[in-house]
């Protein structure tokens, strides 16, 4: 069967090309736990550069439902919200976990890849992680969830 998600390798002087245009930047630390920015001990809010910046745009993106917030673009966030309540089988609501987390991330072009992933279901409520790496080959771990809100 043909893979839904092909893996498209671009040259090596095509990613040396994009990787050179396309800058990390800084990012404000969030803690999505506790719902509030994450401080320092002097009171100032904790800023992330590079990597860690991307990493922090990757969480932000895929906690955002796509089109609620008028100051973020249409390309921006998730469509989670009504996956679970659609009587999908689980096997097409991981396909579509897939295809949504993969669409949100790859919009960022620091995002190389996104791919690697694994589900663990409990009652109404998909817990799944997956690997995302970056233009400068960086790899980390981004776990979510999506639940029958």
């Amino acid at each position: 069967m043909a893979n839904l998600f092909p893996n498209i390798n671009l040259p090596e002087e095509q990613i040396e090309e994009v990787s050179q245009n396309v800058s990390f930047g800084r990012s404000w630390r969030f803690d999505y736990n506790a719902g509030e920015f994450v401080m320092t001990p002097t009171g100032i809010v904790a800023v992330s550069a590079g990597t860690d910046a991307w990493l922090e745009w990757c969480k932000k993106a895929l906690q955002t439902e796509r089109y609620v917030y008028l100051i973020y673009s249409q390309n921006y966030g998730q469509e989670f919200n009504d996956l679970i309540r659609s009587n999908l089988p689980s096997s097409a609501i991981e396909a579509e976990i897939q295809r949504i987390t993969t669409e949100t991330l790859m919009i960022d072009p620091r995002t190389a890849r996104v791919d690697g992933f694994s589900y663990q279901w409990e009652e109404e409520c998909c817990y799944y992680t997956c690997v995302i790496s970056n233009i400068y080959e960086e790899v980390a771990t981004i776990q979510g969830s999506v639940v029958n809100s």
